[in-house]
């Protein structure tokens, strides 16, 4: 009896090519669902709780400044004067910019009276210029009692008479 031959090879993987080509398929596809997975995981597990930063929020600190009867000026000469009554609060991060801007308050009425004698009662009306004032207001006492920071100036009261 003859021996069969063995295929040399070459001729090997060529006729077993297709089985050889989905072994090298499925072990891509594998490594590929194993980083996905692994990367997935990474990304999306969740802190241990003791290393959650937990962010805890100070209460912030409000400091009235005195009301203020400012004289508004006048858009012609003609017409009567007219007079703003504003009331105002400044928010502050915390308690202790409260103690540091307290001996700075004559500066900040000083400029918020100065600012508001050329304001025209006009300048008023409407939302939107309430905010602009509000805006102007929070630039000039932030550079009054700086370095300190005012969050906000806060209107508790607005009337134009």
């Amino acid at each position: 009896m003859a021996k069969k031959a063995k295929p040399s090879d070459a001729e090997g993987s060529a006729a077993s090519g297709t089985g050889g080509g989905r072994k090298k398929l499925a072990v891509i596809l594998a490594a590929v669902l194993l980083l996905g997975g692994g990367g997935g995981w990474f990304f999306l597990k969740k802190k241990p709780a003791d290393q959650v930063a937990v962010e805890v929020k100070k209460p912030v600190a409000f400091l009235d400044v005195a009301d203020m009867m400012i004289n508004l000026a006048q858009e012609t000469p003609q017409e009567r004067p007219r007079l703003l009554r504003l009331k105002v609060s400044l928010e502050l991060k915390d308690a202790k910019g409260v103690d540091e801007v307290k001996p700075l308050l004559p500066r900040v009425q000083d400029i918020f009276q100065v600012f508001m004698r050329e304001v025209r009662a006009s300048d008023l009306d409407g939302s939107g210029s309430l905010y602009r004032l509000r805006e102007e207001l929070l630039r000039r006492v932030n550079l009054a009692v700086f370095p300190t920071r005012v969050e906000a100036v806060l209107f508790r009261e607005v009337i134009v008479q």
